[in-house]
């Protein structure tokens, strides 16, 4: 049913709950404490066009989006050494087969990660990783 427009109602206000809904195909997100008149106006707005949201879920929604941007502008500063690090870590190379395949050795390529994830603002290689296949 393409045509169908879903808005979400619920108490839950967590960023990924938010996404899913959205992803699943969600044309709106309100909390249940928005009053009658407000989810009137959400019916209204998505049945024009729009994507109503409560306030606060869109300043959650936007501020995932500024998070993205750095990450991009992030990877940039990483070195082609440590690009070619983090996309070998994204394939899921162990130290030793990185170390092997680029010609260095493990505690070398301990530095180039220590270097990413500080680069990356993140606090692990998994970290790393998740944000590489993001942008």
């Amino acid at each position: 049913m393409p045509t169908l427009q879903i808005i979400m109602v619920t108490v839950y206000e967590d960023s990924d709950r938010i996404f899913k809904a959205l992803k699943a195909g969600a044309n709106g997100y309100l909390v249940k404490s928005n009053s009658p008149d407000q989810l009137l106006d959400a019916i209204r707005d998505v049945e024009t066009g729009g994507a109503p949201m409560s306030s606060h879920i869109a300043r959650k929604v936007v501020q995932h989006f500024h998070t993205m941007a750095p990450a991009r502008q992030d990877r940039e500063n990483l070195s082609p050494r440590e690009q070619e690090v983090l996309a070998l870590l994204s394939s899921g190379f162990i130290y030793k087969e990185i170390g092997d395949e680029l010609g260095i050795g493990m505690e070398t390529v301990r530095t180039h990660v220590k270097n990413i994830c500080y680069k990356l603002h993140v606090r692990n290689r998994l970290e790393a990783v998740a944000k590489h296949r993001v942008v």
